[in-house]
């Protein structure tokens, strides 16, 4: 990704993006007024850095590993910068290629090095960009994600940089998805030069926020992951989209490989790397481990907490609200990890913050400068100067419909209650327990999904979220309504989801959205949960991280399969959102136990759920409630 900000988990986004980002999303509306704009840009504060130069250069070459592993490294300084000065350095380490070989005449519409990247090192920054081993143009293989010979490799690359002529001894590192994760692993080094990291729009636990959200598998995603992945290591980009060749010739070789003999060599030991969507496939619990040796614990953020606790970065925990499952995730890592000058942002956003996602309207571009914002954390972390942000409660969040940017000194907000709404006859949502024992039955329907346009497409960037009016989709399952509401009421943190339930078969998946009706009955989208039936068991004692949400170990030994006929409780968390529902709008949630657009169905035939709602049953929702 290009600083991280540029939504490309798969070569097809990365190649279009680099083709057409100079058009943006100029096929969305625009926005009247600031909306997502800054905080400190809308009570016009200036805070940022002061230009130090104009122009950049760059250049590449390949640095050996301990190992004796090669990596492709570029390095983009300011133009003529004098002799003898030093600059903090900004390190960014992907697996998506550093940089792209552009064939006329697309390179002459395409603006390379990115304004971003231009931005930061016109700020006065040296920044280090690298294929990580085993992709790109770096020699090596791949075991697995985010492996340990690719962290330790981190650490390699940091003793390197504070080697160079132009470095003044002190690192940070950010980026986005991906990226943003070998971030947070740099830190975790404990690299003594390493002082602040931004992982953002990425993971915290690996098992839970992208590759079984609830214990259910995304195989939409780690099949188009793979795919895309194997295209960029092999340098075939034309194995998911046929044009790429007549725009690009791949990854850009290094300085020296004239011949590109090098990146030949190189690819071909990419030829060893994982697979992830056929490993994914053999895994249901947290602990197990495929054939190939694949468990995900063991490269997991969340494992690593101690060491990113003893490093003493600051860490930036930056998502957005549409962001698949991340923000609950940048929420895990703010909650477990609070070194000094740590922060959390969550915004109106899908994956990478280029949109601003807006219930009952079209999502248009994002008006935040997110550039803008790590410059403030880095000045202070990197450079020392004083603008403001260490005064700045450590927490930023977006209300959407109030469209209002608010801060808090802990997350959730301290200024929420719960409020509980029980499922109720006639397909209700009501401030009252039902008395008399009914349950509502429904078929699993595998023919229903979530739609091309959501939060878990959007981790690939395919598209924009939007998921628009959903009285179609709600037509087709089984929905609890409440009566209008007499006030604006503004819900911000983890909805949690009581249900109980029973089954003909000893297993289940359950997907629960929570939803908007306005006076005319359009439905719009505000947050969801799911839940696999065999994962329904809430541990205990300590979690490995804090969660305001019920914690599951995922384990295989605190398995439960459902028994035929009885009745189960599941109690689980909706994703985190800040969301006001105007007066005269209804509260809905709809119940869904499949969602074919994203999820692996379960083997056999689908189950038969029944809801139930009672006294004894109470199946219900609470929400946090903003006094």
């Amino acid at each position: 990704m290009e600083f991280g900000l540029r939504k490309h988990c798969t070569v097809i986004t990365f190649i279009v993006l680099a083709l057409f980002m100079f058009s943006g999303c100029a096929s969305r509306d625009g926005v009247d007024g600031r909306l997502d704009s800054a905080w400190w840009s809308v009570e016009d504060i200036n805070t940022e850095s002061a230009p130090y130069c104009r122009g950049i250069v760059r250049t590449s070459q390949y640095v050996a590993m301990p190992d004796g592993v090669r990596l492709a490294v570029d390095i983009y300084l300011p133009e003529n910068l004098s002799e003898g000065a030093r600059l903090p350095t900004i390190m960014m380490q992907t697996r998506y290629w550093r940089r792209i070989d552009l064939r006329w005449p697309a390179r002459a519409f395409v603006d390379y090095p990115p304004e971003e990247l231009t931005r930061i090192v016109e700020s006065g920054y040296a920044l280090v960009r690298l294929d990580a081993r085993g992709t790109g143009a770096s020699f090596g293989s791949r075991s697995c994600p985010w492996s340990a010979d690719e962290v330790s490799d981190g650490a390699h690359i940091a003793d390197w940089i504070i080697k160079q002529p132009w470095s003044d001894g002190k690192i940070g590192s950010a980026g986005g998805s991906y990226e943003g994760t070998t971030s947070e692993f740099l830190a975790t080094t404990r690299h003594p030069a390493v002082k602040c990291v931004a992982p953002m729009f990425a993971l915290y636990d690996v098992y839970t926020d992208i590759a079984y959200p609830g214990g259910i598998h995304l195989e939409w995603f780690t099949r188009t992951w793979q795919a895309g992945n194997h295209a960029m290591d092999v340098n075939r980009p034309q194995e998911v989209l046929w044009w790429a060749p007549l725009a690009t010739r791949g990854v850009s070789r290094v300085d020296v490989d004239k011949d590109g003999e090098f990146l030949r060599k190189a690819v071909e030991e990419h030829a060893a790397n994982y697979a992830v969507n056929d490993e994914a496939l053999q895994i249901n619990y947290r602990d197990d481990v495929s054939s190939g040796g694949l468990c995900m614990d063991n490269f997991s953020p969340h494992v690593f907490a101690d060491r990113l606790r003893e490093s003493n970065a600051a860490v930036y925990n930056y998502s957005g609200w549409f962001d698949g499952g991340y923000p609950h995730a940048a929420i895990k890592r703010f909650l477990t990890v609070r070194n000094p000058g740590s922060r959390l942002i969550l915004g109106p956003w899908d994956h990478g913050g280029d949109d601003h996602v807006r219930p009952f309207s079209k999502t248009v571009k994002a008006k935040f400068d997110h550039v803008g914002e790590l410059l403030r954390f880095f000045d202070h972390h990197l450079k020392g100067i004083d603008n403001g942000i260490e005064k700045e409660p450590p927490v930023r969040y977006y209300t959407m419909v109030e469209d209002k940017w608010k801060s808090s000194d802990t997350w959730p907000p301290e200024n929420t209650h719960a409020a509980t709404f029980f499922l109720g006859d006639k397909k209700s949502l009501q401030k009252e327990m039902a008395t008399d024992a009914d349950a509502d039955a429904f078929l699993t329907n595998r023919d229903i999904g979530s739609g091309e346009k959501s939060r878990w497409r959007c981790l690939a960037k395919e598209m924009a979220v939007n998921y628009g009016d959903r009285r179609d989709f709600d037509d087709k399952l089984l929905s609890y309504t409440s009566p209008p509401l007499t006030r604006d009421t503004e819900v911000t943190g983890h909805p949690i989801v009581t249900l109980y339930i029973s089954s003909d078969k000893t297993d289940a998946q359950v997907f629960v959205y929570l939803e908007d009706v306005d006076e005319s009955g359009r439905v719009a989208y505000v947050t969801e949960g799911l839940l696999r039936a065999m994962h329904r068991k809430i541990a205990e004692g300590k979690a490995p991280y804090n969660t305001p949400a019920p914690f599951r170990t995922f384990t295989k030994a605190d398995a439960a399969p459902l028994v035929p006929g009885e009745v189960a409780e599941l109690k689980f968390d909706l994703l985190p959102v800040s969301y006001l529902f105007k007066k005269g709008h209804a509260l809905r949630i709809t119940v869904s136990g499949a969602d074919k657009d994203h999820f692996r169905f379960l083997p056999g035939d689908p189950p038969r759920i029944n809801i139930h709602r009672s006294k004894p049953h109470p199946s219900q929702i609470e929400l946090p409630v903003v006094e």
